[in-house]
């Protein structure tokens, strides 16, 4: 295993962690509600009343942020390495998951987290514990 130095960027990622925390704090303060991107989701798809218009400006601004962004700065190229088969089932069993699970990574992983949820932790282990298995099977199991 290396490490790719020239994409090892600590003040960029500490930077990111601590404006999610930030959003997330500030969310629940104003809102009262987790910032769960799984419940927020799913609130779309069956609207209560009241419910609809925090919602799109929040997914708007999950996607409005990185083309802002973009004006700035030049985006990095994604290169993934899997077919769209591949990634159909990946968002499949992500969706399946979170609906199992009773929330996302952010809902679990940064809220849950933060507020001392047992389940959360539960969750989060758990979450991180595929996480670790999938890839050493496909790494050095599965490949040649």
């Amino acid at each position: 295993m290396t490490i790719a130095w020239n994409a090892f960027t600590p003040y960029a990622a500490l930077a990111g962690g601590a404006l999610i925390g930030l959003a997330a704090a500030i969310f629940v303060l104003f809102n009262g509600r987790i910032a769960g991107i799984s419940g927020i989701l799913g609130g779309l798809l069956r609207p209560a009343s009241g419910g609809v218009g925090w919602r799109l400006a929040f997914l708007a601004g999950l996607v409005g942020a990185p083309l802002v962004y973009a004006l700035v700065t030049a985006l990095p190229r994604p290169q993934i390495d899997a077919g769209w088969g591949a990634l159909v089932a990946a968002g499949l069993l992500v969706g399946v998951g979170t609906r199992y699970g009773s929330g996302c990574t952010s809902g679990h992983g940064v809220c849950g987290l933060s507020r001392l949820s047992p389940r959360s932790l539960v969750a989060t282990l758990s979450f991180m514990g595929a996480g670790f298995a999938t890839v050493y099977v496909i790494r050095h199991l599965l490949s040649a």
